[in-house]
């Protein structure tokens, strides 16, 4: 099957999919679409993000759906509100011409009662996020009763995300009649898991090694210390111009953080992530598909369901813990066939970090060093020409009268002035700034920064000196109070009535169902400590790791 002309899909589904530009199948489309459309077993497909899989399996469905029915048909569960409507927008692309057909997205942050009426409407396909799904189930606004298509996107990352639970609820709720269609990028425990449990003898589809790396991407690392890291990400976007890229963190307070270090730096930049409201999410992801901004700050969950072709490059700021992350955050580069660039910031402590990305994925990553100004400046020279000799074209008419006479120039002093004019703010930054010094992988690979160790230790032997008094002898403690380390201080504007409430919301409902006694509370620069009764320790522990302080993550542990 080399064509979508070649299957036996409708005319009307051609139609609409030749409008949109199809014209030869993806490879998990040549293997997916003739199975489901004459096989009635279960499936697992094994396939990365971005190689079409929404057509591979909704195409071949809705060529068999009965368009006369009013009940549930197919019900599609994925990760994230930004995939879920893309399918849902994908799918009703596909089904244009079928008039009777009816496609509704059911999801979390929009008003549930405004999709309680759509589903009224009685639609054939519910592509749904697994929480709203289980809100819609206990309102009785949800019948699956006569579905013959249940279909789990991005299933790895559902697990990932938490939804083991809602998944295993929806699918008993579920006919066992039904064909199950699971697809994933990768294949772990909890997947194998679902799979075993809820799929029948499945059929296995796989398009190439699941840690398979587009061979049209180029993977280089540099070797940065944790205080130059911001510094050193300037200037890989100052030596790569022109780009248009996703830059990946670990987590949502340093996603925040690295997008205001760039907006502050005069780039076209955003941040997307899990603490902003869908209001912001939409407005953030908008901008960057209509290439507003031209640089994305996300964290790996925020970006699912982001559906961009043209990216150039891909930056992780920081190394995931699970190499199939990294392939998958690289693989969002060089599609449609063009070339793309996946850089990574490297501390030195991560060597075995790098060590395991590279045996895991078999993915050559070459080391290189961090430009130089003289570096940053020449490149910079090429991206103008770049953007100057690229076709396009005019977007506006003038009167070429308004041009002045240039004919006292020549041709290199007008591009002389030209590039002075363009770069002369870059050049003067770089003019006196000093080449970060350059950095080797250290065999040391700890969870924490070197200069997170050395406060770290600051901090304890400060505490150990406040165990003895004037003379020196040790002082009499406590025994009923416990006292902690927080991983928050002043420069993130805490105070100690902040952490009083803190402490409250996370002892609350305590074991002797009292307000818990709270001791010393001493707030530094860059982390605080604070004592609580004993009593309370578990649910200091267990609770304030889940709490968040004007939107940071909060870490409490016991200090030695």
């Amino acid at each position: 099957m080399n064509l979508f002309t070649e299957t036996n899909l409708s005319p009307d589904i051609l139609k609409a999919i030749g409008e949109l530009g199809y014209e030869s199948p993806t490879e998990i489309q040549k293997q997916t679409i003739p199975f489901i459309l004459s096989d009635i077993r279960d499936l697992i497909a094994l396939a990365q993000t971005g190689t079409g899989k929404t057509a591979a399996f909704s195409l071949p469905i809705l060529d068999m759906i009965d368009d006369t029915s009013r009940k549930i048909q197919l019900l599609v569960l994925c990760p994230t509100r930004e995939l879920c409507l893309q399918i849902s927008k994908d799918i009703k692309n596909y089904s244009k011409y079928m008039k009777d057909i009816k496609t509704t997205a059911v999801y979390g942050g929009s008003s549930i009662v405004e999709q309680m009426r759509s589903l009224k409407e009685k639609p054939q396909i519910i592509v749904g996020t697994p929480g709203r799904v289980i809100d819609l189930i206990n309102r009785k606004a949800l019948d699956f009763s006569a579905i013959h298509w249940l279909v789990l996107d991005e299933a790895d990352e559902m697990l990932s995300m938490g939804f083991k639970d809602e998944l295993e609820t929806i699918l008993s709720e579920t006919p066992e009649t039904k064909q199950t269609f699971l697809f994933s990028a990768t294949m772990n425990k909890e997947v194998e898991r679902i799979s075993k449990n809820y799929l029948t003898k499945p059929h296995r589809i796989s398009v190439g090694s699941i840690n398979e790396v587009k061979k049209n991407i180029t993977h280089e690392y540099y070797v940065v210390g944790y205080r130059q890291k911001k510094e050193a990400l300037k200037r890989l976007i100052d030596a790569n111009p022109n780009q248009y890229s996703i830059i990946f963190c670990r987590t949502r307070m340093e996603t925040q953080e690295v997008a205001d270090f760039l907006m502050q730096n005069g780039y076209a930049a955003d941040a997307l992530h899990g603490d902003l409201s869908q209001a912001q999410r939409d407005t953030v992801m908008k901008k960057f598909r209509l290439k507003n901004i031209d640089i994305l700050v996300a964290t790996d969950v925020a970006a699912r369901g982001l559906d961009v072709n043209s990216l150039t490059h891909v930056i992780h700021f920081s190394l995931p813990d699970d190499p199939e992350v990294f392939v998958h955050r690289s693989g969002r580069t060089g599609r449609a066939g063009k070339d793309g660039i996946s850089m990574a910031l490297i501390k030195p402590e991560e060597s075995r970090k790098l060590k395991q990305i590279k045996s895991a994925t078999k993915i050559e990553i070459h080391e290189r060093t961090i430009p130089t100004g003289d570096d940053i400046i020449k490149a910079q020279v090429g991206g103008v020409f770049e953007k100057l000799l690229t076709e396009h074209e005019d977007l506006f008419e003038f009167d070429d009268s308004l041009i002045p006479d240039l004919s006292n120039f020549t041709k290199e002093e007008l591009v002389h002035q030209l590039l002075q004019f363009q770069l002369k703010d870059l050049a003067l930054y770089y003019k006196d700034k000093h080449d970060l010094v350059e950095q080797k992988l250290s065999s040391r690979d700890d969870d924490y920064s070197r200069r997170d160790r050395r406060d770290r230790d600051r901090g304890r032997d400060r505490d150990r000196g406040r165990d003895r008094d004037r003379g020196g002898k040790p002082r009499r403690k406590d025994e009923n109070m416990v006292r902690f380390f927080f991983n928050l201080g002043k420069k993130d504007h805490l105070k100690k009535l902040d952490v009083l409430d803190i402490i409250n919301k996370a002892t609350a409902g305590g074991k002797s169902k009292k307000r818990a006694e709270i001791g010393d509370i001493e707030i530094l620069e860059k982390f605080s400590f604070f004592e609580v009764e004993k009593s309370f320790k578990d649910n200091v522990l267990s609770n304030i790791q889940s709490m968040k302080f004007k939107g940071k993550d909060m870490r409490a542990e016991v200090a030695n």
